[in-house]
């Protein structure tokens, strides 16, 4: 197993999905352990310190990265393997902004109406009890939160020689902001060019789905994934698959398409797997299917439509390479107790 470390430095982050170079060269099968960092760029060290006036917005969000996947060729999907996801510092951040998540006028939701206060809370981490500290502002109220941990944003280059900033979610990936995006899941990403280009960053300790007020518990990662090449299998949007379901996912706005676009999708996989045509297949998704709401705040709302994978019997999709980089993750475990 070549395990390879990757810790970058603010002149290292990206900001952007298909522009700059890549930062090093990684071949399936191997696993990386990969350092990120919060969505403020590490600028909010205080609750005085307010992300819109000490951090740009276009410095929101950095991944680390990009990563040149030997092999990966446009047409192709890249399966990237959660193994670990765990928060590197003993706090996380989370805030209101003016003009930002789901309950606040904005640009795009114009309302007669004052922006909302912008408040910061710092959440004290417990990585032994594995727990959040909520401490409200209003009172002396606190309530423990059990850690989630999942990558918000993580995409490759996007298609056509696009370059586009990080908090956009779309066909490429980018800020999907799912919590399906823990360790254990599979995402699968389309490769538009060669070397696909995968950046990940925007780490949460928890979200709720929706991340109605456009902020997570964002902290600081140490993360370990694993990658694999499916050759001609690019999907149309970006899936997702764990141990129980698939999962498709759609970003645009208004929701209902965004809702609209991860059905169809999922639709259209559960008709490959299933030996029935998509009329069944729609009628399946229809009774067994469930579609959480991954974000409502991002420049583009994502949806998560989701199929249990007992209907499939012995199907596996991709021929099997969820199960396949699963069992990487369980040989990394045994051979790495820590994740660092």
């Amino acid at each position: 197993m070549n395990v390879i470390r990757y810790t970058p430095g603010p002149d290292e982050w990206a900001h952007h999905f298909g522009a700059g170079p890549a930062r090093l060269s990684i071949s399936p099968g191997d696993v990386v352990q990969v350092a990120t960092e919060d969505c403020f760029g590490g600028l909010v060290r205080t609750p005085a310190d307010l992300p819109s006036e000490v951090v740009p917005f276009e410095a929101l969000n950095p991944v680390s990265g990009p990563f040149q996947v030997e092999g990966a060729e446009p047409g192709d999907a890249l399966a990237v393997h959660f193994i670990d996801i765990v928060p590197s510092r003993s706090t996380a951040i989370s805030s209101l902004f003016p003009h930002f998540g789901a309950l606040s006028p904005t640009h795009e939701t114009a309302l007669l109406a004052d922006p909302l206060p912008e408040k910061v809370w710092f959440y004290e981490l417990d990585l032994d009890r594995w727990t959040a500290r909520f401490s409200a502002l209003s009172s002396d109220f606190g309530l423990d939160l059990p850690l989630d941990p999942m990558h918000g944003t993580i995409g490759v280059a996007p298609a056509a020689g696009e370059a586009r900033l990080v908090v956009v979610p779309s066909t490429y990936g980018g800020n999907l902001d799912t919590p399906e995006m823990r360790a254990g899941s599979t995402l699968y990403l389309p490769v538009n060019v060669d070397g696909a280009l995968l950046a990940l960053g925007d780490g949460h300790a928890r979200q709720g789905e929706g991340e109605v007020t456009g902020t997570g518990l964002e902290c600081a990662m140490h993360t370990v994934f694993t990658v694999e090449v499916i050759k001609g299998a690019a999907p149309a949007w970006p899936r997702l698959e764990n141990a129980s379901s698939i999962m498709s996912t759609g970003s645009i706005r208004p929701l209902e398409d965004a809702y609209r676009i991860s059905q169809k999708d999922l639709v259209e996989w559960v008709t490959e797997l299933l030996p029935v045509d998509q009329y069944d297949a729609y009628q399946l998704v229809s009774q067994l299917g469930t579609a959480p709401v991954a974000n409502v705040c991002d420049p583009n709302y994502t949806f998560v439509s989701r199929f249990p994978k007992s209907v499939l019997g012995s199907t596996q999709p991709y021929g099997g390479v969820h199960e396949r980089l699963a069992a990487v993750a369980e040989e990394y475990r045994s051979a790495h107790p820590r994740i660092w």
